[in-house]
């Protein structure tokens, strides 16, 4: 191919992208602008999946001034572009051309016995069939997660997944699946192709981790960037920014924050979606802010979309609190003291929603409040308040509509889901050395084999031989220290998890313990305790305690998480007299914190922590002594239940309502179990796997191992060695080793790309004994297919909608059945010019407009579609903007602009012809 700057060209895989223009040819590379679409494409030029367009005399071409013509010349000039005259003197370069051109040519090939076999024509009419319903699909980028279906989840990832802006913080209590529905929203945009660019941040323990769990859960490969990869790819291209040679990039926050090139790069190379995991450790203060935070500022600030991860929304205080919320939208909250002032309106509106979900009867004044608010509210209250119990709902979503954060913030707790397993405390005094045990809880020594705690651990590992445990302690050191003193001691297999191991050996290790012949004991320093997930396990051993009940909880939630199915025994040994035991008991009986998830913990901690601190360095050594520590237990009790139902009254109850939306869960759920048990994908994928000569071997119901052909063929998104797929999501979830087959697996969109991106089944010749008395029939599949860049999501409205038709030789519609159909003898067209250059014309011509026909009911009803969904959602977005001032501005002109791109788009949506077949009588 030849390629020359100005020259038009379509993509063969991605029609739908438009006319592309050659911008520049550098080397062995192509660089093609698709201006319909807005999209850019690099390609190899050698093997660019592209074909040059190049109208001939006869064709109608347009300009971009709509300028419309017949053409009656066609001349190439030495640079390889061409231009196209008129039969009223019209010239056009190819530049001109309009970007919205159809270029089709699969009539062109059965003139000329080009056909392909019906069976391949079939298999096309079913890729275009099954990619129209994947565009549509509510399901669709959701379906393909291996994750059990969990409602609140699902709630979560499609409210956010369905705003043109995503600007959320997730922050589900601990061990509730925030990741995985970051990980949903990130699949749908991504799939949807309004997140092509995606930037994720995290600490740098958690990198493989993300990485392996995208791309086992959700077949989505990320590049891993350090410093070492930035230097490799300025290596071969000194001036280039790295952060451009990927679309998907994972990075450690801190390696990012630390190094000011990097991070000057990364705000400069643009990104649709920016994804920071546990962001409760960008700390912010107005006057100096960590460099984490100041890059994420950064980041956040030229990011269209932004997800904030942190399970401890609150743990720095409600100054950190804040800190959070202004990087979603610094407008939105100018400042600490009204976002307090703010919060504090709430706590009455959260009571009244209270009894609302429980169908109480309203009191005078709280009917007068409700009755006081502007919009809607007035009128679901009055109903209400005369007996209406149906009412209860549409007024809950008017308040939590009108709720400060409630779309902002989205917050799952424990006490408002189900299904969790019990947490059992066992604290465990033993007899020792409190003085030692006071150094190794200062810092100043560290445990050896005479550690009491040892020696319980040691009994333990014997007694409860085959149950596994995880053991977190503050520090590396400690880690080091004990895993020594037990291995002097017991024979039981061990493991190691701390900061001064690699990425690899860590991942290693923590898969020893995972196998069920493996560790039995994982001893992790404090690193262990954020963002990992070890809930085959049941036991944790508190080696040491932290003195902040948040951490405790972090600890806490490595096992504690949503799929949990047994108990959670929590051991904690502690030396009496020791610091431990004042610690332990205080967190026991003052808090609660190890048998349940404390409330307001962040706000007990800082108000009895100086006295806890205090208690801690004068253990207690004789009965008198006791009384301080008990006083304190005592107070923090009563403090807890008082800030717990103080919290219960204030704006929880409303943020949990935002949270969970189980209608939209529900529908959404019940199109992926449908989707679930179609056995269409089975066949499709099967018969493509039979074309492309990919060895299929059944080995359980709906589980194949697939292996490339003979040739070394490969097939995209199978592995060249071969894998093993199942369609069933039971199984998938139970075996890591199968991949899970479902319409969003990169197998089957490669399916798509290899069936409809080039000519395979798009001309073919048939032949049919039913025909008793019609001498041929026309087949033709139309493509009605809107042009329009990737972020307006156009496909959820219009997307690429065959249509079929099929003509007799009087260009009538024939709908009778023609029955099953042989492949047709080519000398039934061959040498045949009148039934080549005069009916075939012909009848395509009267094909064209029957698909125009029918193609102008789909348009209005997606027209209809779209102004149901997206025009009702930015009028009451509007209404809520005299309200709730965290509906941004921004916002509200994004949403109208995108509703004017997307009715502008549909109404030029065009018709493509993608597939003909003549049918002949046999």
């Amino acid at each position: 191919m030849r390629f020359a700057a100005g020259q038009r060209w379509i993509s063969e895989p991605e029609p739908e992208l438009g006319l592309g223009i050659v911008l520049e040819v550098e080397g062995n590379r192509v660089k093609m602008f698709f201006p319909a679409s807005n999209g850019m494409r690099l390609y190899a030029a050698a093997s660019a999946p592209l074909r040059r367009v190049r109208f001939k005399v006869g064709d109608t071409v347009a300009s971009h001034e709509g300028d419309k013509f017949v053409v009656q010349l066609v001349n190439e000039r030495s640079d390889g572009v061409l231009t196209y005259g008129g039969p009223k003197g019209e010239r056009v370069i190819e530049t001109q051309l309009s970007d919205f051109l159809v270029y089709d040519r699969p009539g062109e090939r059965i003139p000329a016995g080009q056909v392909d076999p019906v069976r391949l024509f079939d298999l096309r009419a079913a890729a275009l069939g099954h990619q129209h319903r994947l565009r549509q699909s509510p399901a669709h980028g959701f379906a393909g997660a291996r994750v059990d279906l969990i409602p609140h989840q699902i709630a979560i990832a499609c409210e956010v997944a369905s705003r043109p802006l995503p600007r959320v913080l997730l922050a589900d209590e601990v061990g509730l699946g925030k990741t995985i529905e970051a990980c949903l929203i990130l699949h749908r945009l991504h799939l949807t192709g309004r997140a092509e660019r995606v930037l994720i941040l995290v600490p740098e323990p958690l990198v493989h981790q993300w990485f392996v769990e995208l791309l086992r859960r959700f077949n989505l490969s990320l590049a891993i960037f350090d410093e070492d990869r930035c230097r490799a790819i300025e290596a071969n291209n000194p001036e280039s920014n790295p952060f451009l040679d990927d679309q998907l990039i994972l990075a450690p926050v801190g390696w990012l924050a630390g190094q000011e090139k990097r991070r000057a790069q990364a705000v400069e190379a643009g990104w649709d979606l920016l994804i920071v995991d546990e962001a409760h450790h960008l700390t912010w203060a107005p006057e100096a802010p960590s460099a984490e935070y100041t890059l994420v500022e950064a980041l956040a600030a030229a990011t269209p979309g932004l997800l904030l991860l942190t399970a401890t929304p609150q743990q720095l205080g409600a100054e950190g609190h804040y800190a959070r919320l202004r990087l979603l939208d610094a407008g939105r909250y100018p400042s600490l003291e009204g976002f307090l002032k703010e919060a504090d309106a709430y706590a009455p509106i959260a009571k009244i929603a209270a009894k609302l979900i429980e169908r109480k009867k309203l009191t005078a004044p709280e009917a007068k409040r409700l009755a006081a608010l502007p919009g809607r509210i007035h009128d679901h209250a009055a109903a209400y308040q005369k007996g209406d119990k149906e009412a209860a709902e549409p007024l809950l979503a008017e308040l939590v509509d009108q709720h400060g954060t409630g779309r902002v913030l989205f917050r799952n707790t424990r006490a408002a889901l189900s299904g969790f397993p019990k947490r059992l405390a066992h604290l465990l005094p033993l007899k020792g050395d409190a003085e030692a045990a006071a150094q190794e809880f200062a810092g100043e020594a560290l445990p050896t084999e005479d550690d009491p705690r040892v020696e319980w651990i040691v009994g333990w590992l014997k007694k409860a031989k085959g149950a596994k445990a995880l053991l977190i302690c503050r520090t590396r050191e400690k880690a080091e220290a004990l895993e020594a003193a037990l291995r002097e001691k017991t024979g039981a297999p061990l493991a190691l998890f701390h900061e001064g191991l690699t990425l690899l050996q860590r991942d290693r290790n923590a898969a020893y313990f995972a196998e069920a012949e493996g560790a039995q004991l994982l001893l992790c320093s404090e690193i262990g305790s954020e963002g990992r997930n070890f809930q085959f396990a049941h036991h944790l051993i508190l080696f040491d305690l932290p003195e902040n009940p948040e951490l405790l909880e972090q600890r806490i939630g490595r096992l504690d998480r949503i799929g949990q199915k047994a108990d959670i025994h929590l051991h904690i040994p502690y030396i009496i007299g020791s610091p431990y035991e004042a610690l332990a008991r205080w967190l026991h009986e003052g808090l609660g914190a190890f048998e349940a998830n404390v409330h307001g913990a962040a706000e007990l901690y800082a108000r009895f922590g100086p006295a806890l601190r205090e208690a801690i360095a004068k253990p207690a050594k004789g009965r008198r002594k006791v009384a301080p520590l008990e006083a304190l237990i005592t107070e923090t009790r009563a403090a807890r239940e008082e800030v717990a139902q103080r919290l219960a009254e204030g704006e929880d109850r409303l943020l949990e309502l935002n949270s969970r939306r189980p209608g939209q869960a529900e529908s959404v759920i019940a199109a992926i179990t449908a989707q679930d048990a179609d056995t269409a994908l089975d066949e499709f994928m099967l018969a493509v796997f039979d074309h492309y000569g990919v060895h299929v071997e059944d080995i359980a119901p709906r589980t194949w191992i697939i292996i490339p052909g003979p040739g070394g063929e490969s097939f995209p998104g199978i592995p060249q060695e071969g894998t093993t797929l199942t369609a069933d999501r039971t199984r998938a979830l139970s075996r890591e080793d199968v991949g899970f087959l479902t319409w969003d697996h990169p197998a089957v969109s490669g399916a798509f790309e290899l069936l409809l991106g080039g000519t395979l089944g798009n001309a073919s010749l048939g032949a049919s004994r039913a025909l008793e008395t019609e001498p041929l029939l026309l087949e033709t599949i139309h493509i009605l297919e809107p042009v329009a860049p990737g972020p307006l999501h156009i496909d959820r409205v219009l997307p690429a909608t065959p249509i079929r038709t099929v003509l007799d030789n009087r260009s009538t519609p024939y709908t009778g059945d023609y029955g099953e159909l042989e492949d047709g003898p080519l000398d039934a067209v061959l040498g045949k010019s009148d039934l080549c250059y005069k009916l075939l014309p012909r009848l395509l011509e009267a094909a064209q407009k029957a698909a125009e026909a029918q193609s102008y009911p789909i348009i209005a009803g997606s027209l209809r579609a779209m102004q149901e969904s997206v025009g009702g959602e930015l009028e009451r977005l509007r209404d809520l903007a005299a309200i709730n001032p965290a509906v941004r501005p921004a916002e509200l002109e994004a949403l109208e602009a995108h509703l004017y791109d997307l009715r502008d788009h549909l109404a030029d949506a065009r018709l493509r012809l993608d597939a003909v077949r003549l049918i002949v009588r046999r």
